[in-house]
């Protein structure tokens, strides 16, 4: 379980990487380690910590996939949705999945069991398609495959 939003909290992470080279992404790491995503007020909060501005910190935020403005589900599967996988029915997969659990791209269950985010190129393209399932990779993707797994 992650922590709510905490000014205090934020503010330890802060000074914690503070002095480091680049402080900007271990921060911004530490953040959602803590809260699970990046709160909306850690921006201006993260900003003002690094002179920054807020619309520096929101483009690294929203630049970098894995950042998140809401926390995920339990489970977070991610879909290549690259050429190789494209290539062996990954789209026609994703949408079965997508549908299977009432969910669009990006999106997690009502019941907040899983997360649901495209990803562009595990490295697995011989093993197209693939996924990762909380980091760990599946290959040869089937629905399936996909049920052992998240039933």
């Amino acid at each position: 379980m992650f922590a709510p939003w905490s000014e205090s909290v934020a503010s330890d992470i802060i000074d914690r990487h503070r002095s480091r080279e680049g402080p900007l992404l271990p921060i911004l790491h530490a953040l959602q380690a803590a809260f699970g995503c990046i709160p909306r007020p850690a921006l201006p909060f993260v900003a003002r910590a690094l002179n920054l501005t807020r619309a520096e910190v929101h483009g690294v935020v929203s630049f970098y996939h894995d950042f998140r403005e809401e926390p995920a589900g339990r489970q977070v599967l991610k879909l290549c949705r690259a050429e190789a996988c494209q290539s062996m029915g990954a789209e026609a997969l994703a949408r079965q999945i997508l549908d299977h659990f009432g969910v669009d791209w990006g999106a997690t269950t009502a019941d907040g069991r899983l997360t649901i985010e495209a990803t562009y190129c595990l490295g697995l393209c011989a093993c197209a398609p693939a996924a990762l399932l909380d980091g760990e990779p599946l290959g040869r993707l089937t629905p399936n495959l996909l049920q052992e797994f998240v039933p």
